[in-house]
């Protein structure tokens, strides 16, 4: 599969640059995919039984709790995000052994973590939420919210602990999902795909309905809005060229979701949304596209740069680069 012919690789078509062959694409969604459903999982209870055994606790029983997300507990969303962030190392894996490229690649075609672009866009990410407020004040879904009580949830010490969690873990839980399905996954499409029109618009939809589709049983309007997000989220990251916008997006997003969970709901209802209204989504398209049209814009004007220095061809980034 040869590379596009350019200056530089664009953030999709970074696995060209890597070790050819379409099998390893195949190899790694498989790989991924596995590791969410199986590996991941298993590792990330290894400490919690090994703490529940400790502490003389029945660890079947506490395993079972930790994973009833029907019934979650500051515990549970703690085992949840550590087992999302997993997908970070995963993802580093997949592309270290599967395609000789340095993890690096993954986060931006820097290859790293632009810093500077990271605070812009948590920055920018903030804007968009005001607008978000404005829209919800003028359309019916806030004031018939159904998960909403109406009235301030008191503060005990269950809403200390998920306060916690969210603020130190939530982060890593939406990184994790960024670099699985915005990074590892816009790349393996980008380059399945890379002879068809460029291959940015696999590198887009497809990434986006899987992530749609992880979140398990849920109404079309749900559905819909997580769509919805994963196409913004991907292009913010395939225009840009690294996961900084969509990280800084998904990290606000779920701030703001858990935040509002506890002050006004509860954390069942958040993490297993059963309906919703369509009234949701002129409030949640709102907040994306006035980011993504700000993240564009900023992009633009401090002239981040969203192609690899390297020039184009197939295997020229194998070995290249700084460690990450």
């Amino acid at each position: 599969m040869p590379a596009l012919p350019g200056p530089g690789l664009p953030y999709h078509l970074v696995q060209r640059g890597g070790r050819p062959g379409v099998w390893r694409v195949f190899a790694g969604v498989f790989l991924l995919v596995a590791s969410f459903l199986v590996l991941v999982p298993f590792l990330v209870q290894l400490p919690f039984a090994v703490g529940f055994a400790v502490a003389g606790r029945d660890v079947g029983d506490q395993l079972a709790r930790i994973t009833d997300f029907d019934h979650p507990t500051p515990l549970g969303l703690a085992y949840l995000n550590l087992a999302l962030a997993g997908a970070i190392p995963v993802a580093w894996l997949l592309t270290r052994a599967l395609h000789g490229l340095r993890p690096g690649w993954l986060a931006s075609i820097a290859p790293r973590i632009r810093w500077r672009w990271l605070l812009v866009c948590f920055g920018l990410a903030f804007v968009a939420l005001f607008a978000t407020l404005v829209v919800s004040a003028l359309v019916p879904s806030s004031a018939d919210d159904p998960q909403m009580s109406g009235h301030l949830n008191d503060f005990t010490s269950t809403t200390r602990d998920y306060l916690l969690v969210i603020l130190l873990l939530t982060p890593l839980q939406a990184a994790g999902e960024e670099y699985a399905f915005r990074g590892y996954l816009t790349q393996a499409f980008g380059n399945l795909f890379g002879n068809v029109l460029g291959g940015a618009w696999a590198a887009v939809f497809f990434p986006a309905l899987l992530f749609a589709l992880a979140h398990g049983s849920q109404s079309a309007p749900v559905f819909f809005d997580r769509f919805a997000f994963g196409i913004v989220a991907g292009l913010a990251v395939v225009l840009t060229g690294g996961l900084e916008a969509g990280i800084a997006m998904h990290v606000l997003n779920n701030w703001l979701a858990f935040g509002l969970a506890l002050a006004f709901s509860d954390m069942a209802s958040t993490l297993n949304p059963t309906g919703d209204s369509w009234w949701t989504i002129p409030v949640t398209l709102t907040q994306s596209l006035v980011y993504l049209a700000l993240v564009l814009l900023l992009a633009r004007r401090m002239g981040v740069r969203t192609t690899t220095e390297t020039p184009a061809g197939a295997g020229v980034l194998v070995g290249s680069g700084p460690r990450v």
